[in-house]
């Protein structure tokens, strides 16, 4: 029992009781983990505001500011009060039927704008697309490596995520045989992501086209991230799995939203796309958890969807070419592998090479005992593969200034190269 000078507190939660009767936080909430990407960003900002030389290769944020037509819509919808209101739950009618439009020319098909929600970013939108149609106990079978916040949705959504691991002896791409091998007659939902976070790996046509209709067959619904869609290299194209397998339409939902393509990450606008029943239960969902994203990043966004290409483009080439050299330079290291992304702004090194041996005295075994000892021995950040699954890898992202990741890297082939 709480003291009666501290009767209050304990009322407020500030005081806990001798002995408390039950768990303070919900087992729900309380089994998520941190976003592991958003925490070693957040250290090496950290550290690097406090005078340290970190560079950091953790966030997969591109560097570009917001491009200027873009914050010039913003300016004006700031001085518009029709903004300083209320809007619909789901997203202004002009962004929707931008959306459409964008997605006709992008992905090749129709979408009526009423099947768009508009989320407060992609994490919403992933968070509530499984929200919408899993069921506790329902399985999500999940391509690994993925993205650290796919599972944490799946579990939130009351679902059983399922990895199904491709290395990088398959370029981190799964096949049919093995999405087969892990179904079973609880799998509700699969996950797909082309571009992928966190490998940079691009799924062909053929390829895709092939899970797509492995999906329909079983009557299994596709999830599908496509928030990379712009960023592809070499011979790589996008391919959007309702383009190649438009059977789909009334079991897919898509994934997608501004901050990648047109560097708007703060912004915090996504939307997904699905069946009219889908879309107005997630709608309904959102009408109660945040109601509207913010106004003047909708009319920032309707901006950037019916603007030209020119400045995507620009910052597809910049990647492009960060690309090559870290790729290069990280393939110098003696036992790091290092698949060559398509897509996406990522690196996704296998380091099993590296494990088991001494480094300045530390014989890391886990990559996140690696990652751990370069941000301690040389100040580089990068996140460890426990965050996507299977230990034994490393992702840097290469949305980050040419000079500082030359020097980043130098750093990690300066540290690695002692290994013995």
């Amino acid at each position: 029992m709480c003291a009666p000078a501290s009767r209050d507190l304990c009322h407020y939660g500030r005081v806990s009781p001798q002995t408390p009767s039950r768990p303070r936080v919900s087992q729900r909430l309380g089994a998520i983990a941190e976003s592991a990407t958003l925490a070693v960003d957040a250290k090496a900002k950290a550290l690097k505001a406090a005078g340290r030389p970190v560079i950091g290769f953790g966030a997969g944020e591109p560097d570009f500011p917001t491009p200027a037509p873009i914050v010039e819509a913003a300016l004006a919808a700031v001085r518009d009060p029709a903004n300083h209101r209320y809007s619909p739950a789901g997203g202004l009618p002009a962004l929707k039927e931008a959306i459409a439009a964008k997605t006709l020319r992008d992905s090749g098909y129709e979408v009526r704008p009423q099947d768009v929600l508009v989320t407060n970013g992609g994490k919403q939108a992933v968070f509530q697309a499984f929200a919408a149609v899993v069921d506790p106990g329902d399985e999500v079978i999940l391509p690994a490596p993925y993205w650290t916040t796919y599972p944490e949705a799946v579990r939130l959504a009351g679902g059983v995520p399922v990895e199904v691991f491709a290395g990088a002896d398959q370029g981190y791409l799964v096949t049919v045989e093995q999405l087969e091998a892990a179904r079973t007659e609880r799998t509700k939902v699969l996950l797909f992501c082309s571009p992928s976070n966190p490998t940079g790996a691009v799924y062909s046509p053929e390829q895709t086209a092939e899970i797509g209709r492995w999906a329909l067959e079983h009557g299994i619904w596709v999830v599908t991230d496509e928030i990379y869609e712009h960023l592809t290299y070499d011979e790589a194209v996008f391919t959007p799995i309702q383009r190649v397998v438009p059977e789909l339409v009334d079991t897919s939902i898509v994934l997608n939203g501004v901050a990648k393509t047109y560097a708007m990450t703060g912004w915090r606008v996504g939307w997904m796309i699905g069946p009219s029943d889908v879309i107005k239960a997630a709608t309904n969902f959102q009408s109660h958890l945040t109601s509207n994203v913010a106004n003047v990043s909708q009319r920032a966004a309707i901006a950037a969807l019916t603007g030209d290409l020119t400045a995507v483009a620009e910052m597809r080439s910049a990647f492009d070419r960060r690309r090559r050299t870290m790729v290069e330079m990280l393939s110098t290291i003696d036992g790091v592998v290092v698949p060559v992304p398509k897509g996406a702004f990522y690196a996704y090194p296998s380091v099993e090479g590296v494990l088991g041996r001494s480094i300045r005295g530390v014989t890391p075994t886990t990559s996140a005992e690696l990652a751990a000892l370069i941000l301690e021995q040389v100040e580089v950040a990068v996140v460890p593969g426990e965050a996507f699954g299977p230990s034994g890898f490393v992702r840097l992202s290469y949305a980050l200034g040419d000079d500082d990741l030359v020097e980043g890297v130098s750093r990690i082939q300066e540290l690695l190269g002692e290994a013995r």
